[in-house]
């Protein structure tokens, strides 16, 4: 685990340079307690899996492909793939559940139709305890929920209606927590949204703006 002062340095980078990455992770650590053990197990083959992403690359992809959607999402809420310092790679490494929750968390927003408003993140962080990884996230999950209509009180509906959508998401759904998405960026949201489980109504899906000009087949050297 890391230290108090590291700690206090990720979370001072996030508020005054807006890097994101290493608050991300060191709070995903405390979301690990409890892991799944057959979780654990699988997460084993992905401990140190940690590929680049490169937003102008994915948005030449055909439109409706996975890396696609992914840029213009990015894109559309101004938000960089996190990044990890350095000097925690290695923290990164022993925890493979929160580097694998931190750099997977912008994916679920658009394979689970959910945009960044406060509903969204409510119903993205109900998705992963439908999908039973921690201990930690089912026991935080009601002060989640009442921590956001704290912030956001008017659209409480708006809340609770994304967060029982999103649980029930998770328990439908395989575990997507393991799912190798980096690899998959050229194939077509719909068909692995079908092959992960989820089932989206067509108004349960996140609009993204269509590109002026299609381009042809592009791919992602792997």
């Amino acid at each position: 685990m890391a230290t108090i002062n590291r700690f206090i340095k990720a979370y001072k980078d996030y508020f005054t340079k807006g890097e994101t990455g290493d608050a991300a992770l060191l709070e995903s650590e405390l979301y690990g307690w409890g892991t799944n053990p057959d979780l654990l197990v699988r997460l084993q083959d992905i401990a140190a899996y940690y590929p680049k992403i490169d937003l102008a690359q994915l948005s030449q992809l055909p439109e409706g492909t996975l890396g696609y959607e992914y840029a213009q999402h990015m894109h559309k809420n101004g938000i960089q793939p996190l990044e990890i310092s350095d000097d925690l790679r290695a923290e990164a490494e022993r925890h493979p559940f929160a580097l694998r929750y931190t750099v997977t968390h912008d994916i679920f927003h658009i394979l689970l139709g959910f945009d960044t408003s406060y509903p969204g993140e409510a119903g993205v962080f109900a998705f992963t305890v439908g999908q039973n990884y921690t201990k930690a996230l089912n026991l935080v999950y009601p002060l989640i929920k009442l921590i956001f209509l704290i912030i956001k009180p008017m659209p409480a509906q708006a809340i609770f209606a994304s967060a029982r959508r999103g649980k029930e998401l998770g328990e439908q759904a395989t575990c997507l927590l393991t799912y190798r998405f980096d690899e998959n960026w050229t194939r077509a949201i719909a068909h692995i949204r079908s092959e992960l489980g989820l089932t989206l109504k067509d108004d349960q899906l996140e609009r993204q703006p269509r590109r002026e000009m299609a381009t042809g087949q592009a791919t992602i050297a792997a």
